[in-house]
This record gives structure tokens, sequence and C-alpha cells, in this order.
């Protein structure tokens, strides 16, 4: 079997996402502990498992089943997509206007002006990939 069909039945069932989410919350969490600041770290830890009990056992609705990737159609990859897009704009718009802050107050803009290099960077290699694709 391909790696790309195993990925997509491993990353489609509706348990890979809750687990996954476990496995961050004990990732971030403990770097936070080892860190020095144990509070943060279980804090982390616990919204993390709170995270992932919300995604393992909201199987009736169709925001999270469409979160965790189980049962997409067509329907559900365009709704994807247009957040998918709409998130990037705000995140995008974000980095630029707090690189202005930055700029205002006199400082470099770091660490904004790389955050923004690497959304453009990206941006140009899938507009080529696409449309080489295509």
């Amino acid at each position: 079997m391909q790696l790309a069909a195993i990925s997509r039945r491993v990353c489609s069932t509706r348990w890979f996402l809750p687990a996954f989410t476990l496995v961050l919350g004990i990732g971030l969490g403990g770097a936070q502990w080892k860190g020095g600041d144990r509070q943060t770290g279980l804090t982390s830890m616990a919204f993390f498992v709170l995270i992932a009990a919300v995604l393992a056992l909201g199987g009736r609705s169709e925001t999270i089943r469409m979160i965790r990737g189980d049962g997409r159609d067509e329907r559900w990859a365009r709704i994807d997509l247009a957040a998918t897009a709409l998130a990037g704009l705000v995140v995008i718009s974000s980095i630029i206007i707090a690189c202005g802050w930055e700029w205002a107050h006199g400082r470099d803009g770091t660490p904004f002006v790389q955050l923004g290099a690497i959304a453009g960077v990206a941006y140009i290699a899938a507009l080529a990939v696409l449309l080489r694709r295509s």
C-alpha cells in the first residue's frame, strides 16, 4: 500500500486527532515543566486532555466530526478550504500589523519579519507547485 493511502486512512480515523492532541499536550506541557514552570505545564496538559476528550466524545457534532476529518465529503472539503484560507488571511494580516507596530516603536520587527517572510515564501512555493500540478 502506498504511503499516501496509509496516511490518509490513519489520519482520517476518529481517534487520530484526539490521540495527536494528547501527545501534543504531553510534549508542550512537558517542555513547560522542564523549563521550570511546573504549574503551567500541568495546566497545559489538562487543557489538551480536555480538548482531546471533546474531540473523542463529540461524535454527534458535525463541527467536531469536520475538525477530526472523519466522514469527509465534497461539501466539508470546500468548507475546510475556505476556513483555512480565512485563518491564513487573519494570521498573515496580524503578522503584518504586528511588524508595523514594532517598526513604529523603533524596534526591528523580530520575530514578525521572519514569520512574514516564511508566509510569503510558502505562498509562492504553493502557487508554483499547484500551478505545475494543474
